[in-house]
């Protein structure tokens, strides 16, 4: 297979263009501004996204902060 044969761009699109970007020029500044946990298969079927990811962790520290009253 040579490079026209994989080649799906349109013509009007100019090759300059294509070969000037820089590969990986942002994924540190996208390191430094995601946190991604991968959680096991039988909990993200309890917890399908974010929201109920989250909602689940601000209720568990809010018990926690209220067990740690108690104790004093």
């Amino acid at each position: 297979m040579n490079e026209t044969e994989d080649d799906d761009l349109a013509p009007e699109y100019p090759t300059r263009l294509i070969h000037a970007g820089v590969r990986g020029k942002y994924a540190q500044r996208y390191r430094e501004g995601s946190n991604v946990v991968v959680i096991d298969p039988d909990l993200s079927k309890a917890f399908p996204d974010a929201r109920t990811v989250n909602e689940a962790l601000r209720a568990l520290l809010a018990l926690r902060g209220k067990a740690a009253e108690e104790s004093h």
